[in-house]
């Protein structure tokens, strides 16, 4: 890429407090620029316990996963132009990955030109109970889909990822719930984006509770939008 890229990261989190010091603790600091809490309404000290540790917070109300990214976006947005970043990386606020890996996430973009990688838990390796078998389905069904109507090879819809700042505005992202990474990887195949993927460690939430599979109905839910979201794009 050139010079240094300016890398930032979004971590979209309600009520994180407990878990999200886990987070920005592990974050490669030599890496980063600004860390960016975007607070989805929290209700707890979340925001309070962010500022505390250096972060930068973006509150949104409005609630829903991809409410708060796009918060996130939108103050990077409406920083000069020659402030904004090379590249961003998302990031969720509940400890299941593992931060430290950031370099090896942002690294083909830096080193291949790629422009959005996935940090694919099927490819790597994931701690028994991380995730539910409702989601290990729509794990697998999703990126099935999309290699057969979009041509694109993927094996995870894993929220730890990172995009070119460029790309990512290029994608017009507007999914405001959990069709948000589904959308992103749908777009970045429509637009023919180069796409890669790296092995990734994930483990059970640090605390908190799961606003997806903490529940049958949220499973669901999400589980649907996500087949919804990829049949819209047809």
């Amino acid at each position: 890429m050139g010079k240094t890229p300016v890398i930032d990261v979004l971590i979209p989190a309600w009520n994180e407090e407990k878990a999200l010091p886990l987070v920005i603790a592990d974050i490669p600091k030599n890496w980063v620029r600004h860390i960016i809490i975007c607070d989805n309404g929290s209700t707890d000290r979340t925001a309070e316990v962010a500022e505390a540790l250096g972060a930068i917070v973006v509150t949104e109300k409005k609630r829903g996963y991809g409410s708060a990214c796009l918060a996130g976006m939108r103050y990077l947005q409406n920083l000069p132009s020659s402030e904004q970043p090379h590249i961003v990386v998302f990031l969720d606020g509940d400890y299941s990955d593992y931060p430290e890996d950031l370099p090896k996430v942002a690294g083909p973009i830096i080193d291949q030109n790629m422009d959005m990688v996935i940090a694919s838990r099927t490819l790597g390796n994931m701690e028994p109970g991380a995730m539910t078998i409702p989601q290990k389905f729509g794990n697998w069904l999703a990126p099935w889909l999309i290699r057969v109507f979009f041509g694109y090879h993927f094996t995870d819809l894993g929220p730890f990822r990172a995009i070119r700042w460029t790309s990512l505005l290029q994608l017009n992202m507007e999914d405001p719930n959990f069709g948000w990474t589904v959308e992103m990887q749908v777009k970045a195949a429509k637009h023919q984006l180069r796409c890669t993927e790296v092995p990734a460690r994930y483990r059970k939430r640090a605390a908190g509770h799961s606003k997806v599979s903490g529940t049958v109905k949220g499973s669901i839910k999400a589980g649907w939008k996500i087949i919804i979201t990829i049949l819209k794009s047809l």
